[in-house]
């Protein structure tokens, strides 16, 4: 099939020909208003006709640069030529059996490519669901099942989806929780390793003491089940534990029959500079959850394990009814196909070699920059009033809206709403990835600028 989808051959360059959003988007805003809930919230309310490699094409001709890459999603690239020759050969074949009445080669396919990929020689087995919430809800069936045991232990921070046992483990209330409870029980909250909030001179292997002395306390390793994290905190503000912090937490896991169940739904493939963000401190956890960049973009998640865990699982235990559909396995397949022939996880590190001295240029310059922090192609300034420290999410918020004006996608996080994070997709154009962080750097100089 020939690349000629309308993603393939976008020209990589920010161009404005309207204001944002633009008079299209803005009618398309108000038939939204009229048939989607409200709950649903848009972020830049720009409708996109089109996107490919760094770029999103709105409805209205404008060409924004990709910083965010729908939260970590579209590493190979929006509509990347590969991803959808694979969807469109397997959606002439048959688009959906459901894996559980008649099996199919693409679901199987997955499966072995995340026994390879994921940390650790030992022999594993997979289940592919739809989304990282149900991939999180899965593991922690597992683990429950394996252990006969209760309790969960996650940590501040977290975030780990939207569903009720998910919502559980997600620290936030607003906008995650507010008023949708109760919600399941058993789940238990610890500190993280947060470096830039912790006491000076704490070290990963302190913070990890502080943490495990209260699941001790309050938990008791004998009732839990495992311990769920991820090794960088998306939502949370792009945390990075000090290093030490999770080597603890996983031997002290060993040592007492718990499993670490490693949530690399956005730190995983290629995002961080490696294939999973657990290398780094060549952590092997017991599960690993997928999702997000695992498919370019099509709805795909995964629980990987080891075998004796996910087989401890009875018949019929597991499973769902769109989990692992073709189309999504197809995309998968030729995702991280992309990913080895590219060397993608390389390219997360180019990513960083960009932006970090940039943004530590910036930082130098601006006081209400707190931090700048990240792995690879996962990266975020933390704004601060320089006054006292305190988060500053009104100034988060003002950077964002110019950087959203100027064409530049941006997201925000953290548990205070004043981090700004950074996805742009691992095909960016150097000097497209330039330019958008000189957007963000005028951005923050003109909002922190003294009036």
């Amino acid at each position: 099939m020939s690349a000629t989808h309308p993603g393939a051959e976008l020209v990589q360059q920010r161009r404005l020909v309207t204001e944002l959003p633009g008079p299209r988007s803005r009618e398309l805003s108000a038939r939204r208003e009229a048939a989607v809930c409200a709950g649903v919230k848009v972020a830049l309310p720009v409708f996109i006709a089109a996107a490919g490699g760094g770029v999103l094409l709105d409805v209205d001709g404008n060409c924004l640069i990709d910083l965010g890459s729908g939260i970590a999603v579209t590493s190979v690239g929006n509509a990347a030529p590969a991803v959808v020759a694979a969807v469109h050969a397997q959606a002439e074949q048959f688009t959906h059996t459901c894996f559980m009445v008649t099996p199919y080669e693409p679901y199987l396919a997955v499966c072995e490519e995340l026994a390879t990929l994921t940390p650790g020689g030992h022999e594993k087995r997979s289940a592919l669901f739809n989304s990282g919430a149900e991939a999180v809800e899965n593991a922690v069936k597992v683990a429950r099942h394996a252990t006969g045991r209760p309790a969960v232990v996650v940590f501040d921070h977290a975030y780990h989806g939207r569903t009720n046992l998910t919502m559980a483990l997600t620290a936030a209330v607003m906008p995650y929780k507010h008023r949708f409870g109760p919600f399941a029980p058993e789940i238990y909250r610890v500190p993280l390793s947060y470096p830039f909030r912790d006491p000076p001179g704490l070290s990963g292997q302190q913070a990890a003491a502080r943490a495990l002395s209260l699941i001790e306390a309050q938990v008791g390793a004998e009732h839990l089940a495992c311990v769920v994290i991820e090794p960088i905190q998306g939502e949370g503000g792009v945390i990075v534990p000090a290093p030490g912090f999770l080597p603890a937490i996983a031997q002290w896991c060993t040592e007492h029959g718990v499993l670490f169940v490693a949530d690399e739904v956005q730190t995983g493939f290629c995002r961080t500079g490696d294939w999973f963000a657990c290398e780094h401190e060549a952590l092997i956890p017991d599960l690993v959850i997928t999702g997000k960049g695992i498919a370019g973009g099509l709805p795909l998640a995964g629980v990987t394990g080891r075998a004796h865990l996910m087989d401890a699982v009875h018949a019929g235990g597991l499973g769902g009814t769109y989990g692992g559909n073709p189309l999504a396995c197809a995309a998968a397949l030729a995702s991280i196909a992309s990913m080895r022939e590219h060397d993608l996880a390389g390219a997360a590190r180019r990513i960083e070699a960009i932006a970090i001295p940039l943004l530590t240029a910036l930082a130098a310059r601006c006081p209400a920059v707190g931090q700048v922090r990240g792995r690879g192609a996962m990266l975020a300034l933390e704004l601060i009033d320089p006054a006292t420290g305190a988060p500053n999410p009104a100034l988060a918020t003002q950077v964002i809206r110019a950087c959203h004006r100027a064409g530049v996608v941006v997201l925000s996080s953290g548990t205070d709403a004043n981090v700004i994070r950074l996805l742009p997709p691992l095909v960016i154009p150097p000097e497209l990835l330039t330019e958008g962080l000189d957007v963000l750097t005028h951005a923050v100089l003109t909002a922190a600028a003294p009036e």
